[in-house]
C-alpha cells in the first residue's frame, strides 16, 4: 500500500516545486521574533482519503496523496492555521500532520453531530518552532439572559457548529483566536442571528481580556455572501474590524465565485476605551493555488475542489 511518507513520482515531485516555487513569491516568510503569519482555510470535507498519488474517476473519495502533499506545502507557510470543514475521519488530516513533520501539532473539536452539524470539526495546527499552546482551549455558548438583545428567538437552539476558542503564545505575546463557521442556511437571513450573537459575545469577552494584553482575533468561514451587504454590517455592528487589504476586491474567497467573501479575519480596533489588538497588523491576502495545485492534471475547478479546496486559504502577517 502506498503511503505519504513514500517518495513521490515525478511528476508529482515536479508540481509540487512549481507550488513552492509560486508560494514563495506570493507568502510572506517566517522571520524570527519579527512576525507572525496567521491563516484561515476552509479546506472541503477534509476527511478521509484514498491512497493513491493520483485517485482515478471511480475513487471515493477524490482526496489522494498528492492533493495532501500540496495541502502541507501550503499549510507549512504559516505559523497557525484555523482549519473548518474537518470530518469525523481525520485521516487526511493525520497524513498532512505527517509531511509537515514532528515541529507541528494540532488542536480540534469533537464532531458537530446532527444534520445541520454536517458532521463537521474545527482545528487549528501550528509550528510548534513560532507559538504553542497557552492553555485557553474551549467552544462559546451564548447566554440566555442575551437573547433577548439579539433578535426574537435569536440563538434558542445555540449555534450549529460552536465558535472554537484557543489560546497561542509567541514568546512572550499571548493571542486568542476565534474560528467559526456559521451555517449557510437557506438564505441571507437565516444566518443573521448567529452573526449578531457572536459579534455580541466576542465583544464582551474581547473587552475583559483587553486589560490582560491578549490579543483576541475572530477568523474562519463567516458565509458572508458581499462587502457591505447585511451580514457584514450585522457582524461588524460590535466593532470588528477587517483591514482594509483583506477587503480589497482581488483578495476573493471562493474559487467559483470571485464576489463571495465568506472567510474573514476580524479583530476590535476601538478608537476610545474598547478592545483593541496590541500587535501591528503589517499585510494580508489569500492564496490562490488553482494555476499550480495538481497543474499537471488538467481538472475542471470542480474536481479541483474535492481534491483541494474550493475555499482560497485566507491570512494575515502581525508584528510581534
Amino acid at each position: 500500500m502506498i503511503t505519504i511518507t513514500d517518495i513521490p513520482p515525478t511528476e508529482v515531485q515536479d508540481n509540487l516545486n512549481l507550488l513552492k516555487a509560486d508560494l514563495d513569491s506570493k507568502i510572506p516568510s517566517k522571520k524570527l521574533d519579527k512576525n507572525l503569519l496567521i491563516a484561515t482555510w476552509n479546506i472541503r470535507a477534509f476527511g478521509n482519503l484514498t491512497r493513491k498519488w493520483d485517485s482515478d474517476d471511480d475513487d471515493s473519495p477524490k482526496r489522494d496523496l498528492h492533493s495532501v502533499l500540496c495541502i502541507a506545502e501550503i499549510i507549512s507557510r504559516f505559523d497557525v492555521i484555523a482549519i473548518q470543514e474537518v470530518k469525523d475521519n481525520i485521516r487526511a488530516l493525520r497524513d498532512t500532520l505527517k509531511v509537515l513533520g514532528k515541529n507541528w501539532s494540532f488542536i480540534l473539536t469533537d464532531v458537530n453531530k446532527g444534520k445541520v452539524g454536517n458532521g463537521e470539526r474545527m482545528a487549528y495546527l501550528f509550528d510548534t518552532r513560532r507559538v504553542h499552546l497557552s492553555g485557553l482551549a474551549g467552544e462559546l455558548v451564548v447566554p440566555e439572559e442575551w437573547e433577548e438583545n439579539i433578535g426574537e428567538h435569536a440563538l434558542s437552539k445555540q449555534f450549529v457548529r460552536s465558535p472554537y476558542a484557543v489560546s497561542f503564545q509567541s514568546n512572550k505575546h499571548t493571542f486568542i483566536l476565534v474560528t467559526l463557521h456559521i451555517l449557510y442556511g437557506n438564505s441571507p437571513q437565516s444566518r443573521i442571528e448567529e452573526l449578531r450573537g457572536i459579534a455580541k459575545w466576542l465583544y464582551s469577552w474581547a473587552d475583559s481580556i483587553n486589560a490582560y494584553h491578549q490579543d483576541f482575533i475572530a477568523l474562519g468561514d463567516f458565509n458572508i455572501d458581499e462587502r457591505g451587504d447585511l451580514l457584514e454590517e450585522t457582524f461588524l455592528s460590535e466593532g470588528l474590524y477587517i483591514p482594509p487589504q483583506l477587503q480589497n476586491e482581488d483578495i476573493t474567497r471562493s474559487i467559483f465565485n470571485a464576489t463571495k467573501y465568506y472567510d474573514q479575519i476580524a479583530w476590535f480596533n476601538s478608537q476610545g476605551n474598547g478592545p483593541k489588538l496590541s500587535m501591528e497588523f503589517i499585510n494580508g491576502g489569500n492564496y490562490d493555488f488553482v494555476p499550480y495545485a495538481l497543474a499537471n492534471r488538467n481538472l475542471t475547478k470542480q474536481s479541483l475542489s474535492w481534491l483541494i479546496s474550493d475555499h482560497y486559504p485566507l491570512w494575515a502577517e502581525f508584528k510581534v
